[in-house]
């Protein structure tokens, strides 16, 4: 039923199509207001978070790390010569070997690059085979062979 400006009930002119598709329409009206409103909550949202953590953590990760930075390891030597051909060498090992990370290595009075950290020698002897397919002139270096 509709109202009339002093309340008095007043009967319905609608037709049964378009109470159906005012029905329609306002139950679509309600859910798209429902998915903005919950989108709108959801995009507020905002916080902060504190982390406790013992203070021994920070002397472990300090340990952790000065003993890998010292510690011995397998590399492979992919090439060597001036600057320029090292860094060019360097991109083409880290497209062909993205797992790696290359490394310019200067001793005087050229530049070499290295790839790669093994810790054991049959792994460093397996990933040398691979890389001695692409570039046949790779050295594979033993601990306390190379300069860092």
């Amino acid at each position: 039923m509709l109202f009339t400006i002093f309340g008095t009930p007043k009967k319905s002119t609608f037709t049964p199509s378009e109470k159906h598709l005012f029905h329609t329409m306002r139950n679509r009206l309600a859910i798209l207001t429902l998915f903005l409103s919950a989108a709108a909550g959801l995009h507020a949202q905002s916080g902060r978070i504190s982390i406790e953590q013992d203070p021994e953590i920070g002397k472990l990760l300090q340990i952790y790390t000065q003993s890998n930075s010292e510690a011995d390891f397998y590399t492979i030597q992919v090439g060597f010569g001036n600057y320029s051909f090292a860094e060019e060498l360097k991109g083409d090992v880290e497209q062909e070997f993205p797992k790696w990370t290359a490394k310019i290595v200067f001793d005087s009075p050229t530049y070499r690059v290295q790839v790669g950290r093994f810790r054991e020698r049959l792994e460093a002897e397996r990933e040398f085979a691979e890389v001695r397919k692409k570039f046949p002139g790779a050295l594979l270096l033993r601990p306390g062979d190379r300069e860092n």
